[in-house]
């Protein structure tokens, strides 16, 4: 009886959280998440580290007073890293339904995903302009980044609970005799 009721308690607890989910079209359709106010409401998190990077490099050659040929270069490289079940929340809709997803305050800090055409109930993916062979161009915070190939796995997902009530009377029949 002593190592039942942790046993019990520790099932109630895992029942009672809820799971992560990809969200997809379905999901939206299903919950009525069509609607802006809606979407507020809802905790998004992602499905996989996003690498954000922008390099800027220059550089310059001449000599030195003693004659010596010099080559100078220098290199300046800023990566936005978002890890793998990052919180974010909704911050708008675009022109094709796609959702514009904020992950901290600042102007134009968002991404955009969207559920993949010709795809029934697809996941939200991350947009990105994937015109180069192996990196995709993205806008954040008003400044052009490159993200890998990787990062355009990366989809939206929710916590959905499924909360069921069952409401259960028990009775008993003793019989009859003669």
């Amino acid at each position: 009886m002593k190592r039942l009721l942790p046993l019990v308690l520790l099932t109630t607890i895992l029942i009672s959280c809820g799971v992560k989910v990809p969200y997809t079209a379905d999901i939206q359709e299903e919950f009525g998440l069509d609607d802006p106010s809606k979407l507020k409401k809802v905790q998004f998190y992602t499905s996989a580290t996003v690498i954000m990077e922008k390099s800027k490099a220059s550089g310059n050659q001449g000599t030195s007073e003693s004659g010596a040929l010099v080559a100078n270069s220098s290199k300046e490289q800023n990566r936005i890293i978002i890890p793998i079940n990052t919180k974010c929340i909704y911050d708008g809709l675009g022109e094709n339904g796609e959702l514009i997803i904020r992950f901290e305050t600042g102007v134009n800090k968002t991404l955009t995903f969207a559920a993949r055409p010709n795809q029934q109930g697809s996941k939200f993916y991350l947009v990105a302009d994937w015109s180069s062979q192996n990196n995709g161009k993205i806008d954040y915070g008003n400044d052009e980044y490159t993200v890998s190939s990787a990062s355009g796995n990366t989809y939206l997902m929710i916590v959905l609970k499924k909360l069921q009530k069952t409401k259960r009377k028990d009775r008993i029949v003793r019989g009859m005799k003669v």
